[in-house]
């Protein structure tokens, strides 16, 4: 193949802001005539970014999804890229938004109506890594044996990833973030739950009225770095704190280095804070982030990008592609939120017990109430095969999953080598009925979801890797 385009859009709904990029990717075979085709994204080009708003709400609880969906489609025309153009990217909705009535039906009718997006919401440990690929943070983690955090503070959430060598080892979310104390007129207007519990402990709580210079304000900005600080230096160990969201931080090395992503970032970095004109407490955030004490025991990167970080890493970070060695039923495509389960030991050979094993625990872990839910076995360490090898795994595969196959549940095999072809050919020969999914030259782990795009007119899918629970390496 010469080469082939295809166009991605990200959309960000956050708790202060909404923004959309629309970027190309240029895919190319970079193996030379005579080997297995390699195709790979050899160039992302961001064709729009839109301006930063303000999230529209019709009511404090209910997001208003014709003004986004309106100004979407506004993006696109500014773009000049129609929605069917769109064959991959995300739209993530973080933060505090998450929590609205609506989120799920907005999320959702945006992504049938706006494009071909493959990942349709995101859950607070991938929406920080997703931010981490767009502040630049991972591939900056690739140079270095540094352990990097990356800190994407929106107005509702701080959602932390850390890496090193370019993999993610650990991630939490804090309820951190510039509009958890919003201000109208001088007085305080709202104070969120998580900061409504923080103050269970007070004699004297700050109360919606009080004036928005009232030291408690202070006070409380200085309890949120404080904790965010113990958070990054591993002393957080208490499961309950109301200023966390989910699980401990799962990362078992100290960290070195700190960059800062999202809204509240543009003040810490001296960029212009003037698109942040919101009564809020972003700024004072910015600016006690950046005199504590604790935080300057680290080394400070700058990020490729602040605001914009989780949009942009939405719209060019999240997708790869597939090999061109696959065999995969495109009537079953697009297919969202396959989970992954490692098919270990098989180097052993002894297919027929591996693959039992791995089915009955997939089953126990992804299905519910008995219902069977479709997952993604994954062979990452594949010895050579002959012949007979071959043969002898698919049948494996078959007695195990082909059973229990139908159109809404397809065999779907992802191999970190190049033997998709043939495995999928010879799982097709031997049952010609069952729908097959088989793609190559993927690295997951169990624990991992995966989207699977329409195939593309070059035969490769792309792919979206979505690590939902990270671990130490």
């Amino acid at each position: 193949m010469k080469t082939e385009k295809i166009y991605s859009a990200g959309i960000d709904i956050g708790t202060s802001t909404t923004k959309m990029v629309v970027s190309s990717f240029l895919l190319k075979n970079v193996a030379g005539v005579t080997h297995v085709p390699r195709i790979e994204i050899i160039e992302k080009t961001v064709l729009h970014q839109s301006p930063i708003i303000k999230t529209p709400f019709l009511t404090k609880d209910i997001i208003d999804m014709e003004q986004i969906e309106k100004f979407i489609f506004q993006q696109y025309q500014l773009a000049q890229i129609s929605p069917a153009d769109i064959s991959t990217g995300a739209i993530i909705i973080t933060g505090e938004s998450a929590t609205k009535e609506n989120a799920r039906e907005v999320v959702h009718t945006i992504a049938d109506a706006a494009g071909q997006f493959l990942v349709a919401t995101a859950g607070p440990d991938l929406e920080g890594i997703i931010a981490a690929k767009g502040a630049g943070t991972v591939q900056q983690s690739k140079n270095t044996a540094k352990v990097i955090a990356n800190i994407d503070i929106g107005g509702g959430t701080a959602n932390i990833a850390v890496m090193q060598f370019g993999e993610v080892i650990g991630s939490c979310t804090l309820h951190v973030g510039g509009r958890l104390i919003e201000f109208q007129h001088g007085k305080v207007y709202s104070i969120s739950p998580p900061i409504k519990q923080l103050m269970k402990h007070w004699s004297n709580p700050l109360q919606v009225g009080d004036l928005a210079e009232d030291a408690r304000v202070v006070q409380l900005i200085e309890e949120m770095v404080d904790f965010l600080a113990n958070t990054l230096s591993g002393q957080l160990q208490d499961a309950q704190h109301p200023l966390l969201l989910g699980h401990l931080p799962n990362w078992h090395k100290p960290v070195d280095a700190i960059v800062f992503s999202g809204g509240v970032a543009s003040c810490i970095y001296d960029y212009d804070c003037s698109q942040r004109q919101y009564d809020d407490i972003g700024e004072k955030l910015a600016n006690m982030l950046l005199q504590h004490e604790q935080l300057q025991s680290f080394l400070w990167l700058q990020p490729q990008e602040t605001a914009r970080a989780t949009v942009t890493g939405a719209g060019t970070q999240t997708t790869e592609i597939s090999g061109a060695t696959i065999q995969v039923d495109a009537d079953v495509l697009p297919l969202k939120n396959i989970p992954v389960f490692n098919c270990a030991n098989v180097a052993t050979k002894a297919f027929d017990q591996i693959v039992k094993t791995a089915v009955d625990r997939a089953d126990a872990l992804f299905s519910l109430d008995d219902h069977r839910s479709p997952f993604a076995l994954y062979f990452s360490e594949l010895p050579y095969l002959s012949f007979d090898d071959v043969h002898a795994l698919c049948e494996a595969i078959l007695r195990y999953l082909g059973t229990r196959s139908a159109k809404d549940i397809p065999i779907i095999i992802v191999i970190q080598s190049d033997y998709a072809k043939v495995i999928g050919q010879t799982l097709q020969a031997i049952n010609p009925a069952v729908p097959i999914l088989c793609i190559d030259q993927i690295k997951v782990e169990t624990g991992d979801y995966i989207d699977i795009g329409e195939v593309l007119p070059s035969g490769v899918v792309p792919i979206v890797v979505k690590t939902l629970a990270f671990h130490s390496k």
